[in-house]
């Protein structure tokens, strides 16, 4: 049986959850889980749905026949086909828990993608990227070259096909029209200290400072550093009685487990963008444990 996810938004007004429901029931599908949040400030609908259709209909189908009830709520919406994997490339600096823990996850099956590429502006996980059959590339980025390399990097990003760029502590500034080029398409990772504790050593400054809580936010990248919409963070308490090195070995858990959440709800389509903001839709009972996601 073919499963499927719309994901829909528009205006909010009345009867755009009969008329989407109608629809599937009419063509012979049955919904699994469906999820629907509606921005009373905004005026913005948006709905996620998981389906099943008993007659096989594929994609194209599916759209076409859709399209009079998307017409009539002026809706954006696409059709999904959930046993595909969305193919992804990975950027990576120098520090490599990210990378690695994304690797772990996407060989067990905990996070469901295709890895097409790596790039990197060091050659520093080659091998480890090469052991696991994914191809490697290292694009050198310098301010007199970065025009040149961000093209050489969206030469490997659209020849492999990929529909997601993932900075795992990838450490170069992206240039506007880069961002702009794949804007919703990129996902980032940093520590939760800035605009505190900028520059080298932010955990090394945060020990100094006494903090007490340590936090990771993943967020879509824009042309504004650091501040685009947020999709997934979280903390962890430290306290007085560790050490700076206690701070970054923390600090690497959480940006590792947050980046990968956010990933598994992007390539789920339970992320809408929502102006400066994200709906974020809650997983179906049982993806978790299903993809053994730890």
């Amino acid at each position: 049986m073919s499963k499927y996810a719309l994901t829909v938004a528009c205006q909010s007004t009345r009867g755009i959850v009969a008329a989407i429901a109608n629809y599937l029931a009419d063509g012979g599908c049955n919904i699994t889980d469906s999820s629907q949040f509606d921005d009373k400030e905004a005026g913005n609908f948006f709905m996620r749905v998981s389906f099943e259709s008993e007659k096989g209909a594929d994609i194209a189908a599916l759209t076409e026949g859709f399209t009079k009830v998307a017409e009539a709520f002026e809706m954006t919406y696409s059709f999904h086909d959930e046993t595909e994997k969305m193919k992804v490339v990975i950027m990576v600096s120098r520090f490599g828990h990210c990378l690695n823990d994304l690797l772990y996850r996407w060989r067990i099956g905990a996070l469901p993608i295709d890895i097409v590429a790596v790039i990197s502006n060091h050659m520093d996980y080659q091998k480890v990227v090469v052991n696991n059959d994914i191809p490697f590339h290292c694009i050198k980025v310098t301010k007199e070259n970065k025009p040149v390399a961000e093209a050489q990097i969206m030469a490997v990003v659209e020849d492999a096909g990929a529909d997601l760029i993932v900075l795992a502590r990838y450490m170069q500034i992206l240039s506007d029209d880069m961002c702009q080029k794949m804007s919703g398409r990129i996902i980032n990772i940093h520590h939760s200290f800035l605009p505190s504790f900028k520059g080298a050593n932010p955990y090394k400054q945060a020990y100094e400072r006494g903090v007490k809580l340590i936090g990771a936010t993943s967020h879509y990248v824009t042309a504004d550093l650091d501040e685009g919409p947020i999709i997934e963070q979280d903390i962890v308490r430290v306290t007085h009685a560790q050490s700076a090195s206690d701070y970054v070995s923390l600090g690497r858990d959480v940006e590792s487990q947050v980046l990968a959440r956010a990933i598994h709800a992007h390539i789920h389509r339970r992320v809408f963008l929502n102006g400066n903001k994200t709906v974020v839709f809650p997983a179906s009972p049982g993806s978790y444990a299903s993809e053994r996601m730890g």
